[in-house]
C-alpha cells in the first residue's frame, strides 16, 4: 500500500461540458467565481490593518541577516512612493520601468506606482546583463516610453542605461549611483510626505486601470507587452485561493503562509502568481537570490536551510536541483518538509523519474507523500487558467479550468487547441492593435496556441494533459503528425538524468531525431570514468553516456514504436541555448523554431548518412 499525501481539502471537480456539433466543447467548473478585490492594492491595505507586524518581503542583507518589510510599513513605504510619482505629474501615460531583479524596493516601486495609478513594467534583467547588443532592451524602452527608470545598482546596469535615449526619463538607483547619469536616490521617494492625493489615487483605481505591462518571452521576434488590468490579476488570486479549502485552518495551525521565491517579478509566474498571490493571502515571501544554475543555487540551499515554506512553487530544473541537494543533507530535508502544504511547478512538464524520487524523501522525511500540483496559462492570463486541484500520481497534468474560466477546446489533428475566456485575460497587446485582434476568435476566446487532451475521454472531470505546442508540431514526410512538445519532455525523461532540454527534429524527414543539452548536474552521476571527467567534450562523448542515453531512448521506442514517437538519433551540443538568438528566454523556455533556424547547420549533421561519431544512433 502506498504512503497516503498529505491531505488538502479541494475544491470538488464538478465540470460542466458543452459538446457542439462541430466537435468542439466549452469547458467550465460547476463552481461560480466569487467576490474579488476590486484593485490590487486592496490586500495590501487589508492586512496592514488587520496583521500589521507580519512580514510582508523579506532580503537577505550584506550582513548574511534577513531585512523583514511588514505589512504596515510596506504600506507606508508604498503610499511615499505614490505621493512621489503623483508629485511629480506621472499618471496612467507615464510607465515606470524596472531593469533589476527581484528586491524589497523592487516591490516597494512596483506597489507604489500601482497605487499611484501608474503602470509598471518589470524587464527581464537579462536584457540588460545578459545581452551583447541590448536590442530588446532598447525595443521595449521605446515601446513603453517611461518617465522613471529604476535599478537596484546605478553602477551595475550604466552600461545598459547608457544604450537608452534618457531625454524625459528619471532614473532611480538604490546603491551605487551611475558614474555619468544623472540619477535619484530611492531613499528620497521613501521621504515625500503622503496627503490626500494618495487616497484620491487609490479611489480611482477599478478592476479594469491598468496596472502592468509585463512583456512576452519574445522567443519569436521582439517580446510583445502585454496589458495587466487590476481585474485580470485579482481575478486569478482569488481564483486560484478559491481550488483549497483550507486556509483559514493553515493559518491557525502554522501561521502566515511563507514562500522562498526566486521566480523573476518580469514573468507573470514570478510577478503575478507568486508576489502578487502571496500578498493575496497575507503571507510572507523571503527573496530567494539565488538561481538553479551552478554555483549560484547554494544560495537557495543557504535559504531553505533556514526557512521552511508552507507552499514552494519552482520551475522543474530548481526541483532536481533542490532534490539532489536535499538527498545529501536529512537536516536540510526536514526543515524544507516541516510546514510544507504542497509544491507547485511551471514553466516546464517535471519529469515522472524526478516526482517519483522527490517523493521517497518525503516519505522517508515525513512518512507522506505531497502533493504537487501544477497550472497552466500565459502572460496573457494573469497567468492561471487551469490547475490540478486532486491528488495525483502523474505529471504532465493541466488540470481543470479555474473557476469563472472557460475553455474551448477546437479539434487539431490527434488534439485539441486550447482556447481561454473569462476576467484573467488580457484586453491585448500595448500598442499592437492588428496583433491583439488576431489573438482571439469571434468569440472572444484567447488563442493561446497550446495542445490539449484528456486524461480519460470518459472522465473529462479527471482533467487535461499538455500536449504541446500546436506552431511547434510538424509532420515527416509520410505526412505523419509529430507533437513536438510532448514528445521533448518524453525524451528528457527517457534519457534522465542525461538531457536537460532537447530540440525535437524531423520537419519533412524520414524519422524523428533529437538535438540535445546535457544537464551539467546529471552528468557526473552517469560519467564515472576519471578519463572522461577532464571536459565537457570529453564526457559528451564518454562511452557511459552514450550507452546510457541509448538503452533509455530504445526502451522509450519499444513503448512508442510508431514513426511519431520513436527517436532514432541524438546529437549533443555543448554551445548554451542563445538568448539573443531567441532560442530561449531567461526562465528557461526552448522556442523549437528559433533553435532549429540557429543551429540548422546540427540538423544536417544530425540526419548525415553516414552518421558522424558524435550522433549517437539508437
Amino acid at each position: 500500500m502506498k504512503p497516503p499525501f498529505r491531505k488538502i481539502r479541494y475544491l470538488s471537480n464538478d465540470l460542466e461540458v458543452e459538446r457542439r456539433p462541430n466537435g468542439e466543447m466549452i469547458l467550465r467548473l460547476a463552481h461560480p467565481l466569487g467576490d474579488y478585490d476590486r484593485n490590487m492594492l486592496v490586500p495590501l491595505r487589508k492586512w496592514a490593518a488587520a496583521r500589521p507586524d507580519v512580514t510582508w518581503l523579506a532580503q537577505r542583507g550584506a550582513d548574511r541577516s534577513w531585512r523583514k518589510i511588514s505589512y504596515a510599513a510596506g504600506l507606508g513605504y508604498v503610499d511615499a512612493i505614490a505621493a512621489a510619482l503623483l508629485a511629480r505629474g506621472l499618471t496612467e501615460e507615464d510607465p515606470v520601468m524596472v531593469l533589476s531583479g527581484n528586491s524589497i524596493e523592487h516591490a516597494l516601486i512596483m506597489y507604489g506606482a500601482i497605487a499611484a495609478g501608474v503602470p509598471v513594467s518589470s524587464i527581464s534583467q537579462a536584457y540588460s546583463l545578459m545581452s551583447n547588443d541590448h536590442a530588446k532592451l532598447v525595443y521595449v524602452f521605446d515601446l513603453i516610453k517611461p518617465k522613471i527608470l529604476f535599478v537596484q545598482n546605478g553602477r551595475f546596469f550604466e552600461a545598459a542605461i547608457s544604450k537608452l535615449n534618457l531625454d524625459g526619463v528619471e532614473v532611480v538607483y538604490v546603491a551605487d549611483a551611475p558614474s555619468a547619469i544623472p540619477a535619484t536616490d530611492f531613499h528620497d521617494l521613501l521621504k515625500t510626505p503622503v496627503g490626500p492625493e494618495v487616497e484620491a489615487a487609490y479611489q480611482r483605481l477599478g478592476p479594469d486601470t491598468v496596472c502592468k505591462y509585463l512583456f512576452t518571452s519574445g522567443s519569436t521576434g521582439m517580446p510583445k507587452a502585454v496589458i495587466n488590468t487590476h481585474r485580470m490579476l485579482c481575478a486569478n488570486a482569488a481564483m486560484s485561493r478559491s481550488l483549497v479549502l483550507d486556509h483559514d485552518k493553515w493559518f491557525a495551525e502554522d501561521g502566515p503562509p511563507v514562500a522562498v521565491d526566486w521566480l523573476p517579478w518580469s514573468h507573470t509566474f514570478g510577478g503575478n502568481a507568486n508576489l502578487h498571490g502571496l500578498l493575496a493571502a497575507g503571507g510572507s515571501l523571503y527573496i530567494d537570490d539565488g538561481r538553479p544554475l551552478p554555483g549560484l543555487f547554494d544560495e537557495t540551499i543557504a535559504n531553505l536551510r533556514e526557512i521552511s515554506p508552507t507552499t514552494y512553487l519552482n520551475v522543474p530544473v530548481a526541483y532536481s536541483m533542490l532534490l539532489s541537494a536535499m538527498e545529501k543533507d536529512e537536516a536540510m530535508a526536514k526543515t524544507f518538509f516541516k510546514k510544507l502544504r504542497f509544491c507547485a511547478y511551471g514553466g516546464a512538464a517535471l519529469s515522472q523519474d524526478l516526482w517519483e524520487r522527490f517523493q521517497a524523501l518525503a516519505v522517508k522525511t515525513t512518512g507522506e507523500r505531497v502533493i504537487f500540483t501544477t497550472g497552466w496559462g500565459s502572460t496573457e492570463t494573469a497567468p492561471t487558467a487551469t490547475s490540478v486541484f486532486r491528488e495525483s500520481e502523474r505529471v504532465g497534468m493541466i488540470g481543470l479550468p479555474l473557476p469563472g474560466v472557460e475553455l474551448k477546446l477546437v479539434p487539431s489533428g490527434p488534439t485539441y487547441e486550447v482556447r481561454v475566456r473569462g476576467p484573467l485575460v488580457t484586453p491585448g497587446y500595448f500598442k499592437e492593435p492588428k496583433k491583439t485582434a488576431e489573438s482571439f476568435d469571434e468569440e472572444g476566446f484567447y488563442c493561446i496556441g497550446d495542445a490539449a487532451k484528456f486524461e480519460d475521454p470518459a472522465h473529462p472531470e479527471l482533467g487535461l494533459v499538455f500536449d504541446g505546442r500546436v506552431a511547434e508540431d510538424f509532420k515527416l514526410d509520410t505526412g505523419t503528425w509529430v507533437q513536438a512538445g510532448k514528445l521533448r519532455v518524453d525524451v528528457v525523461t527517457a534519457a534522465a538524468p542525461a538531457i536537460q532540454d532537447a530540440v525535437v527534429c524531423g520537419h519533412d524527414r524520414k524519422y524523428v531525431a533529437v538535438l540535445a543539452w546535457p544537464n551539467y548536474v546529471g552528468l557526473p552521476k552517469i560519467v564515472t570514468d576519471e578519463a572522461a571527467l577532464g571536459s565537457l567534450e570529453t564526457m559528451l562523448n564518454a562511452n557511459q553516456l552514450v550507452e546510457h542515453v541509448r538503452q533509455g531512448l530504445r526502451a522509450h521506442n519499444r513503448a512508442n514504436p510508431g514513426s511519431s514517437t520513436a527517436i532514432k538519433r541524438v546529437l549533443f551540443m555543448a554551445e548554451p541555448a542563445s538568448l539573443d538568438g531567441g532560442e530561449m528566454t531567461d526562465k528557461g523556455y526552448i522556442n523549437q523554431k528559433a533553435a532549429l533556424t540557429r543551429r540548422a547547420h546540427l540538423v544536417e549533421k544530425l540526419y548525415a548518412d553516414p552518421p558522424g561519431n558524435d550522433v549517437i544512433v539508437i
